[in-house]
């Protein structure tokens, strides 16, 4: 069990587009009377999250309390970083009574819990428990490995091919870390598709967790806060393709940032992004819009090539700009590609 005297911590770990976000924006609007702070990793150079996040925030979780880490993985910049970043929320006028931490899509857990342990926080903070988003119906769908008895049958005919691929690395990853697993999107999956999802991640998990479905990020904050888990002292139990190593790289994955300038048709954009992810293996996609116009910016969030796109805010003050972040595998970031297929 943890100790009561430390500030507990949610670490909110999930693969690209799980509903990370979507999860702490509901925990923000619930806190159950607790003062809250949220630290998110983005990956890639525009901090999307951490502004929509910014621009829900409430008493009980101030803007000041929300900070963004957007310059690495926050399990590859733990000195640099993320323990600056911890000590200054833990300084702030108001102590937080609870904090929240989004990662990146790609980050690895472990490493991250590793970091409890610095002398610097160890005895300030503890990991109340890690919560593994995993998109219901993408799961379901097999988005991981969509031939897995290829995939195998490939295995065992060349011996030397001994490793998962990089994205089936990071989901098992996760849900290896995991104290609950969420499954995202549930609306989406239907019963057969939740079964499916459920069966795949109690495959790949190591211990028996709870598999909750959630829609739209809906779920009582009761159930996953408060665990008093201090995973920083279960690490065992949590087993990972890493561990044995000192550190580890994400060259295998890739971001660019693509700027538009003001868009006359929203619906033709959308129809773009959802093609080229489609046709060149993107990842996600995440952004602002400036539509001509509209005084509302438009957010977009592409997972694969299911997009949703809607008007959140006014632009104000702010500089009218188009501005995605393309996510992909290294070797299918192709800056003339994407460019050409959004019409740059």
């Amino acid at each position: 069990m943890s100790d009561l005297s430390k500030i507990p911590v949610t670490v909110i770990t999930g693969f690209l587009g799980a509903g990370k976000t979507t999860l702490i924006r509901h925990l923000m609007q619930n806190p159950q009377g607790k003062r809250l702070a949220v630290l998110v990793n983005e990956f890639g150079t525009a901090g999307v999250d951490g502004d929509i996040l910014k621009s829900c925030a409430v008493p009980d979780c101030p803007a000041e309390n929300i900070v963004e880490l957007a310059n690495g993985c926050i399990c590859c910049t733990v000195a640099d970083d993320f323990i600056p970043t911890i000590e200054a929320l833990m300084a702030l006028p108001e102590t937080p009574e609870h904090i929240l931490i989004e990662t990146s899509g790609l980050a690895l857990p472990k490493p991250l819990l590793k970091a409890f342990d610095w002398p610097a926080i160890r005895s300030r903070i503890t990991v109340d428990g890690v919560i593994a988003l995993a998109d219901a119906e993408a799961v379901a769908n097999g988005l991981f490995a969509p031939d897995p008895a290829a995939v195998e049958a490939q295995r065992q005919a060349d011996d030397s091919l001994d490793h998962e691929t990089p994205l089936s690395e990071v989901f098992e990853d996760q849900i290896a870390c995991a104290d609950i697993v969420l499954l995202s999107k549930a609306d989406l999956a239907g019963d057969a598709g939740l079964a499916k999802a459920r069966a795949v991640i109690e495959a790949e998990s190591p211990r028996k967790l709870p598999i909750l479905p959630m829609t739209e990020g809906v779920i009582d904050p009761r159930v996953i806060l408060g665990l008093n888990a201090a995973a920083e002292d279960d690490l065992d139990a949590r087993p990972s393709h890493h561990d044995g190593h000192h550190d580890h790289e994400h060259d295998d994955f890739d971001s660019l940032t693509v700027e538009l300038g003001e868009v006359a048709d929203p619906d033709a954009l959308q129809q773009a992004i959802i093609a080229m992810a489609r046709d060149l293996n993107i990842l996600r996609v995440k952004g602002y819009v400036a539509v001509a116009g509209k005084p509302m910016r438009m957010l977009v969030q592409a997972v694969g090539d299911r997009l949703r796109a809607q008007y959140d805010r006014p632009w104000g003050d702010l500089p009218r700009r188009s501005q995605l972040v393309v996510i992909a595998e290294h070797d299918h970031i192709d800056r003339a590609a994407i460019h050409a297929a959004l019409g740059v």
